[in-house]
């Protein structure tokens, strides 16, 4: 196995890291990861990591309903029905802040569900998914293909609308791809990304078994902070921050899940989600998952 390790922080350059927590990949390899802290500007990332050719073994499971629509199991159920109620927000989120109902890059779309309701909304939709499996099944469900990764082939300033649902911590070149996605808009179109926030409640509370952690696949852990910092060096402007408030109830499940025996039931994953939430509203807005809607300065 090929590990690389960051001699750099990715969102401020410098090079002075301190040890934050060491996490296991509880969902497939059992491999113990270290995620490291800025002490410059405080973002945190998994490093060393598998490097991006070796990544994708550690996606290898039937239960990652990313990439399967079919994956069985009380948790992944409970995803689908979230992904139910929440898919006509995403796409009314998108029609309120995009400048115009035009054309929509979906970058990392998985299984194509927010690219099919964004369609039946009347947009034009192109679709970019690195699974072969998750980008079968999108093609299917949008009737048309969807690009296998490279966004070399896309004409620069050609987008209304980019968004990355869950994707941006997963990306191994963060700046570079920014850059790319960021080239693609149009002067006054919107970047929508989503991530957890590691400054969450549910985060401070569950420490090494939060399940946003997910490393190795999760590369970067994302605050508020630091992703203001990002986009910032990328000449993007934050206009909206907006909370994912399920998102505290289906990772306190996963979270309470990673526990093992010292895991609680149902009710505990109902108080710890509703007291992150609480939090969250007591505290700048610090949600689980955020979403950020970001346009150019």
């Amino acid at each position: 196995m090929s590990y690389e390790r960051l001699d750099k922080c990715p969102v401020c350059g410098k090079s002075d890291f301190r040890n934050k927590l060491v996490v296991e990949d509880k969902s497939v390899s059992k491999e113990s990861f270290a995620i490291v802290q800025c002490e410059a500007c405080s973002f945190q990332f998994t490093n060393p990591r598998p490097n991006a050719d070796q990544i994708g073994r550690y996606y290898e499971s039937d239960d990652y309903v990313s990439h399967n629509s079919a994956a069985a199991g009380v948790i992944n159920q409970a995803y689908r029905i979230a992904r139910f109620f929440t898919m006509r927000r995403k796409v009314s989120l998108l029609n309120k802040h995009a400048p115009r109902k035009g054309k929509i890059l979906d970058y990392g779309c998985g299984t194509g569900h927010f690219l099919a309701a964004c369609k039946a909304s009347h947009w034009q939709i192109v679709g970019i998914e690195p699974n072969a499996r998750a980008r079968e099944e999108a093609a299917r469900r949008v009737g048309q293909p969807i690009g296998s990764g490279s966004l070399d082939s896309l004409e620069a300033g050609t987008f209304d609308a980019v968004t990355l649902w869950h994707v941006l911590e997963h990306v191994h070149t963060l700046n570079e791809t920014l850059r790319q996605l960021i080239g693609l808009l149009k002067p006054d179109g919107v970047l929508i990304i989503a991530v957890p926030n590691v400054d969450s409640l549910d985060a401070q509370h569950y420490r090494q078994d939060w399940a946003a952690y997910d490393v190795p696949r999760h590369l970067y852990h994302f605050a508020p902070k630091t992703m203001t910092q990002l986009l910032k060096k990328h000449k993007m402007i934050v206009r909206e921050t907006l909370p994912m408030e399920l998102d505290a109830y289906y990772v306190s499940m996963l979270s309470e899940k990673h526990r093992a025996e010292r895991g609680g039931g149902l009710l505990t994953v109902l108080k710890t989600g509703f007291q992150s939430n609480k939090y969250a509203a007591q505290h700048n807005g610090q949600y689980s998952s955020l979403i950020y809607v970001a346009s150019k300065r």
